[in-house]
């Protein structure tokens, strides 16, 4: 913050607006920094609090308004698509989908306090066709309540903060190459866990093409549809004879038989 403090000083609304928007967009570009810094800054006189806070809430709801629209038009291919390029692409859409489930518009209210959650929650609130005056007082409200949760902590820690940024400077170099090798490895991890993950999945695959096949010769197949039920509301069709078991409940349910094959799909 030592360094950044001339820049934002100068530039701190105009850097604050866009960078919110560039992260509600889906660039990964974290906020909470600069929503702290910027506190930190009002709270030395320097910027107006609650014009900050006005401004990232502008942002985010641009932004998330923008989403919402594609998830109306656009509906689960969007959501296959934030999902593919996250850090959890396989858990990505059920996570959302099952905290809406349970939480409704609700959920708008700490959706960007968690990781991945935030990114597909204003496009599955498309999808689903929640009422736009729902989505704007619940995202609104969640908005208000990230923004100005950083903003003020930046607020109440603005002298604590720049002792510590004067000491992160002193040993800047240390301090990027430990937490940037951190990052390196995580990455890494995950994405030698997700190959591993589908190799082993692309042996126990089957095309649409190939079960179409063994149906028409007559071979004994039970089809199961675990997709969500948000999932198979925005598409509500199936191939014909098929159970619809949700994916949570497939474990030991019991009209599932172990004397046949089984073909699983899901969105």
């Amino acid at each position: 913050m030592h360094n950044l403090l001339p820049f934002l000083i100068q530039h701190g609304y105009a850097v604050l607006f866009v960078w919110v928007l560039a992260e509600t967009m889906g660039l990964p570009l974290p906020s909470v920094p600069v929503l702290i810094a910027v506190g930190a800054l009002a709270g030395l006189g320097e910027m107006k609090f609650f014009a900050c806070i006005g401004l990232g809430v502008g942002a985010a709801l641009l932004s998330d308004l923008f989403w919402y629209s594609m998830g109306r038009w656009r509906g689960g291919q969007l959501l296959s698509l934030l999902c593919r390029i996250s850090l959890e692409p396989d858990s990505c859409v059920r996570r959302t989908e099952s905290i809406f489930s349970r939480y409704g518009a609700r959920s708008l209210l700490v959706a960007k306090f968690v990781p991945g959650l935030s990114a597909v929650s204003t496009p599955l609130a498309g999808m689903i066709r929640m009422p736009l005056a729902h989505f704007l007082f619940f995202d609104c409200m969640g908005a208000f309540f990230w923004v100005g949760s950083y903003t003020a902590l930046g607020y109440l820690l603005g002298e604590e903060l720049e002792r510590a940024s004067a000491y992160a400077t002193r040993t800047g170099n240390l301090l990027f190459l430990i937490v940037a090798g951190g990052l390196s490895l995580y990455i890494l991890r995950k994405y030698y866990l997700r190959r591993r993950f589908l190799r082993e999945l692309f042996v126990a695959r089957i095309t649409p093409e190939e079960l179409k096949q063994k149906l028409d010769v007559g071979e004994n197949v039970t089809i199961i549809d675990v997709r969500h039920s948000l999932d198979f509301e925005a598409d509500p069709y199936v191939i014909p004879h098929t159970l619809r078991i949700p994916a949570e409940e497939l474990e030991g349910y019991p009209t599932v038989p172990n004397d046949r094959e089984v073909v699983v799909y899901c969105t």
